[in-house]
């Protein structure tokens, strides 16, 4: 089968490679339909690593997805041959003491699509993976849309946890796909005001489109001081989706007294500096994001209902064979590119 496989820095081939096939006995065969490209994906694509994740070229990248099942294993009995379904790309064990309290995204023994050895990624003709993995889309859902749901439910789960949004202010610094979802979860939720920075103008311009009260890009004006004219109180809740440590310090700032600051976005470098007497003082309570903790579904649901429509943040489309184009156009920032999808089927 046809694969799409990372063998250096900036450097992707496709390949032939030998077929996946069932081995346990709740595996499900996923035809690949649609495959989105993720900021994840550009940091091993330029660097070869994230953190302590280093890549042992080659790779195959790739965890958002949505295909069709193929086959099923003896065990299977939540998805069938046929069956249109978007993928979840956390394996998770459900035994250990961290899937038991209700956190499979942390479990002891998680496996990860596309991750350094952890999983072969979805930029590929055929998957197989768990049925746990698997969430049934409807007819009346396009693939495309039902990829999108992946990192829509990153943004739902970090909405949900930092506890009700409905009414409050909000800042969201970094305006990329997974800015966007939590900027429509916000509002799907009855949040109050939301304010949304990006480095770049189109991005602020398309947040703006669809929903955001107010947009600024930091490279072109004070964005703390801006905000602070609207809100003198400052905000409630602060997402920093762009993994900048200027974005960091900005979110400090922007809190009230007793405010949270969820951290979702992947930086490139590993350590972050925060102003400590500042976070004390105001008491941030500061929270990390680890992926979506079984959104999955609510997601799907709220999407298939028209409550979420992340449509608009699909901007480009390419096929397998252009994957080396996708992404040197994702990772340049060019072509006003937001979230790219590679058809594979």
């Amino acid at each position: 089968m046809k694969a799409a496989r990372l063998v250096d820095r900036k450097k992707i081939e496709i390949c032939d490679i030998p077929p996946v096939s069932l081995r346990n006995e709740t595996d499900v065969l996923v035809k690949v339909g649609v495959a989105g490209i993720c900021g994840s994906d550009i940091h091993y694509y330029e660097n070869g690593n994230i953190g302590e994740q280093v890549i042992s070229f080659p790779q195959i990248l790739g965890h958002e997805m949505s295909g069709t099942v193929v086959a099923v294993a003896s065990g299977v009995n939540r998805v069938s041959p046929g069956d249109r379904v978007a993928i979840d790309p956390a394996v998770s064990c459900f035994s250990c003491d961290q899937c038991k309290a209700g956190r499979p995204h942390t479990c002891r023994s998680l496996k990860f699509l596309g991750c350094p050895g952890q999983l072969e990624g979805c930029y590929t003709e055929y998957v197989v993976m768990p049925q746990e993995s698997c969430y049934p889309v409807p007819d009346s859902m396009p693939l495309e849309i039902a990829t999108i749901c992946e990192p829509l439910s990153i943004g739902y789960y970090a909405v949900q946890s930092v506890g009700d949004v409905t009414g409050r202010n909000i800042g969201i610094l970094g305006a990329g796909p997974i800015g966007l979802s939590v900027m429509l979860v916000c509002l799907m939720k009855g949040a109050g005001r939301t304010y949304v920075t990006d480095l770049l103008d189109y991005r602020c311009d398309i947040a703006r489109k669809h929903g955001a009260s107010w947009t600024g890009n930091p490279n072109s004006i004070d964005v703390v001081s801006e905000i602070g004219k609207h809100e003198p109180l400052q905000l409630d809740f602060v997402f920093e989706c762009c993994g900048k440590q200027e974005a960091l310090e900005q979110a400090l700032l922007l809190l009230k007294p007793g405010g949270t600051l969820a951290v979702i976005g992947i930086p490139g470098f590993s350590h972050y500096r925060f102003q400590a007497d500042m976070a004390r003082r105001k008491e941030i309570c500061i929270r990390n994001i680890r992926r979506q903790n079984e959104c999955t579904g609510i997601v799907i649901d709220a999407v298939a209902s028209g409550n979420l429509d992340p449509g608009f943040m699909i901007t480009h489309r390419f096929q397998l064979e252009e994957i080396s184009r996708a992404f040197s156009i994702v990772s340049g920032y060019r072509e006003n590119v937001v979230k790219a999808m590679i058809a594979i089927a």
